[in-house]
């Protein structure tokens, strides 16, 4: 799914980013929020729930936004959405690791490994791998 700068969704979720970096969090929320309620379809909601879990105060609503955009992630038909399911598993993985909940956490580092081929070999795939990595050594000493 390349990303399609007319695309309205697109564009509230790029605003809202400008917003973050400005360091203008309830705006963000809130475009953020919009881009959702837009959202017509898998893709969209995906894209818009995976930015709405940003900006959540607390674990569990990362995790319940994470675990929305994951679902609609795996419904979209456009192979280069892959790229992103490390990344959501790993952000998911996270979320149960914090949750003290490390069978579930470990279940998701674990997809997110198995999805690891899908990124590219630059530095947002070194980040995500490292991440991966670093969460399962972690569940590891956790459980031990």
């Amino acid at each position: 799914m390349l990303f399609d700068p007319d695309n309205a969704v697109n564009k509230l979720c790029a605003e809202g980013m400008e917003m973050e970096g400005k360091g203008e969090l309830t705006a963000s929320l809130q475009l953020f929020t919009r881009a959702w309620d837009l959202a017509g379809n898998d893709a969209e909601k995906f894209i818009a729930a995976h930015y709405l879990a940003r900006r959540q105060e607390d674990i569990a609503g990362k995790l319940y936004w994470d675990t929305i955009a994951l679902t609609h992630a795996q419904k979209v038909t456009d192979t280069s959405v892959k790229g992103a399911l490390p990344s959501l598993h790993l952000n998911i993985g996270k979320c149960y690791e914090d949750l003290g909940k490390y069978d579930l956490a470990s279940e998701h580092y674990t997809q997110a490994l198995a999805y690891a081929n899908e990124l590219g070999n630059d530095g947002y795939g070194s980040m995500i791998r490292k991440g991966i990595k670093k969460g399962i050594e972690r569940i590891k000493d956790a459980t031990l």
